[in-house]
Order: structure tokens, then sequence, then C-alpha cells
């Protein structure tokens, strides 16, 4: 840490919080990124207090309370950063269908190098680029059968030559991976729309924007149309029935609604280290203490200072930047919401097409709106790159909030009808943690 600050200032910044967020361009980013959140808490608080109540019920008050935060280690994921391994728990409507696929992609046949072709198909029926011969030649897209190591880690990788660009990913066939590979080819595909630019420019407009492009498409892969399209859903599922409606987007948000508080507090932990918020000493309670305030979380156990649990994160040990993956979502929802309108498979108050049954497959104008952004590589200023795709060049959480209001609306009505209490108080940080 003091390292990182050392060098900062002779770069003249302030502290090494700051020249970590220079590629956003804002010497305001933190503080729009606290306000941001504060945008989304409604609806997370909301996701948070049925999740809880559900948990109490199925695990009893002793270890799930009605109204504190919710132990972090009962949400199925290490890192309490998604929340869908518990959907069978959690589902609204048990007996109602929700979006799995996986057994359809099984009992077809379907390999990996299908999966990596319908992929490219979307991206073709848009009038995007094919994918190169070096990218069939030179991907990895199921895991070695020999015995070399092999980080499987799902990665997008341009070679810098115009012509070059891969895809490493150990590809399991099923629905996840499906959308996972959808993701990747994303990247690769805004690779090839930049690679006539200069290679300082041969880069997302920010850190955020790329992964936002990737996983466009995923939104529109993940719906019921396209999985009817594909013959992996039955044409008998009703997906405008209005339970089956709530279980999708249940399922999203357990996802990404769920992500987003930790997609945020895990640069917010570093920015606090680096500026002093909180000593070195200290910085384990100090990173309980935002699992809290922001998550709504508290750990297994009591931890201590002498602890260090956010280095279990790869992205905290590696040194790699996690907020790109908050405004990534964001930036995602208003892309999406832009090339629906395009495509006019979303029409603002018209219930026969709300956002999040969407699917642009097959919209040639939604293309050309990607495409002018995308070729724009860094060259421009992120703003006017957003102002390309959405016509106008603020990150804006309307787009999320406005996918996720059926939702929202259902989970509001719901924890009101069982008394569910909102919110998870103060927190006793001396009850979670020992300070030096």
């Amino acid at each position: 840490m003091d390292y990182y600050n050392q060098a900062a200032r002779l770069n003249g910044f302030r502290d090494a919080s700051e020249m970590k967020v220079q590629n956003y361009e804002s010497d305001t980013f933190k503080e729009e990124m606290a306000s941001t959140w504060e945008g989304l808490k409604p609806l997370y608080q909301q996701l948070h207090a049925y999740v809880r109540s559900k948990l109490n019920n199925f695990y009893g008050s002793r270890f799930v309370s009605n109204d504190g935060p919710i132990p972090a280690h009962l949400l199925g994921n290490m890192w309490a950063q998604s929340w869908n391994n518990l959907a069978d728990i959690l589902q609204p409507y048990p007996d109602k269908p929700s979006l799995n696929v996986t057994g359809e992609m099984v009992r077809q046949g379907w390999t990996q190098k299908i999966m990596f072709e319908k992929a490219e198909d979307f991206f073709l029926s848009l009038g995007l680029d094919p994918m190169v011969p070096e990218f069939w030649s030179g991907s990895i897209i199921e895991k070695p059968k020999d015995d070399r190591e092999l980080v499987c880690h799902a990665s997008a990788w341009d070679f810098y030559n115009g012509k070059d660009f891969r895809i490493k990913q150990c590809t399991v066939v099923n629905q996840e991976d499906f959308v996972t590979v959808n993701h990747e080819m994303g990247h690769v595909q805004y690779f090839m729309q930049y690679k006539n630019q200069s290679v300082l420019f041969r880069n997302g407009a920010n850190h955020g924007f790329h992964e936002g492009v990737a996983d466009i498409l995923s939104l529109s892969v993940g719906t019921a149309s396209y999985f009817k399209q594909l013959g992996l859903l039955s044409e008998d599922v009703d997906v405008e029935d209005d339970e089956t409606d709530i279980n999708i987007l249940f399922g999203m948000a357990l996802e990404r609604i769920a992500f987003l508080p930790f997609g945020y507090m895990v640069d917010k932990f570093r920015w606090d280290v680096f500026s002093g918020e909180t000593s070195k000493e200290n910085m384990n309670c100090h990173w309980w203490k935002l699992r809290h305030e922001i998550q709504g979380l508290t750990p297994p156990n009591k931890r201590s200072y002498r602890d260090f649990d956010a280095g279990a994160k790869y992205h905290v040990a590696g040194d790699v930047g996690y907020v790109r993956y908050f405004t990534a979502f964001i930036y995602e929802f208003q892309f999406y919401k832009a090339l629906c309108e395009e495509a006019g498979e979303y029409i603002p108050g018209d219930p026969a097409k709300p956002l999040h049954r969407c699917n642009i497959y097959g919209s040639k104008a939604a293309g050309d709106k990607m495409r002018d952004m995308l070729k724009l590589g860094a060259s421009r200023p992120w703003k006017e790159a957003m102002r390309v795709m959405t016509g106008q060049p603020e990150m804006d959480t309307g787009a999320i909030r406005e996918y996720f209001r059926p939702l929202e609306n259902w989970l509001i009505q719901r924890n009101k009808e069982n008394n569910v209490q909102v919110g998870w108080g103060d927190l006793d940080l001396d009850s979670v943690c020992q300070q030096a």
C-alpha cells in the first residue's frame, strides 16, 4: 500500500485510489459511484429482505434473523456475490417454470462447438462480423484432454495484429456456460470492430465498457423467446404468465442484482485503504464493516484484524480493478435498452413489449448502432461513446431499474404482505471483528 501510494504521488495523484480510477475520466468518480449505488439500493434492499425471510423460514431464527444481516456463508457462493445457487430454496413460484435449458442442451447432443457456432450466429444476425479463421484454429473451447495445466477461467484475447482473436474457455455444455460463451464472443466482436484504430485506442472506452458490451447479448440470449427459437424450450411454456415472468426475473436478480453491491464494495474497500479511511492494521475489520453497510451481510464467525478476507478474491490479490464490473452492469442495461428500442422490441409503456422480454436477434438496425460505438474503441472519451449508443452521455440506473421493475413491484408487495422488515440495522463492529 505504501509503495502504491508513493508511486501515485510521484505521478501527480493524491494517492493510489485516485490513480486507480483515472481511466474513468472524472475527478468525482468515487462520489459518482456512491451516488449510483444509492440509486440501486432500494431494489437490492427489497431482494435482500425477501431472501432473508426465505432463509429464516428454511434455517430458523437461530441462524438467520428476521431483521439483521444475512450470514454470508449461507448464500451459495464463496463471496456471496451471486445467490443463484439457492434458487431451489428461493424460487417464488416453484410449480411454475424458470429458465433452465441445460437438460435439453444435453439431451439434444449440444457440444462446445455448437455453443460457439450459435453465439456467432447471433452476431451475424445483427449484421456484425463472423469470427476469423484464426479464432477457430487458435481458440481453446474445451478443457484439453492431456495433462497440461490450464487456467480455466474464461477469457478473450486480442493479439493486436488485426486478425488473430481467440477465446480460452473450459466450456461445459450447460446454460450458464452458453451465456458465458456469448459474453466472451462479445469481447471478441469489440476487438474486431476497433482493430483499425491506433494500438493506443484498441480498448474499450473505459474499463467497464468492455464488460458491458460483452454482456449485451447475454441479456437477449437469456430470454425465453431465444431459447424457444433454438428449440431448447417447449412452445408450451407460457413466458407471459405473470408467475413464470416473476420466476425468470427473480433468477436474473439472484445473479445480477445480488452482485451489484459486491461489485462496488471491493474497490470501495481498496479506495479506503489507499486513502487512509482505514488503517492497514484494521483493514480486515473495515472489509466487514463495508460488507455489512453495503451488502447487508455478516461473517460466519468472528473475524480479526489478523485475517485478510478480501485477499480471498482473486482481483484483490491480483491487483485487478473491480468497479469495472459494477459499471458494466449499469452500462449493459443502458446499451441493451437503446438497442431494443432501435430494434422495435421494447416500447416504453407498452405492456406487450417490456424491456425484460426483448430479444434483438436479427435486427440489423440494432447491429448498426452497436457497430457505430464499438469501432470507436478508446479513441473518444467514454461519455461520447455512450452518447453514440444511447443518445445521452451519462451513466444512468434507469434502464436496469426499468428491466427489473415488475420484480421490484412484486417484491415490495410480497414483503409488505408478509410483514417483512426491509433493511438490516446498524453494526456493532466489535461483535463482528476484533480490531487492533
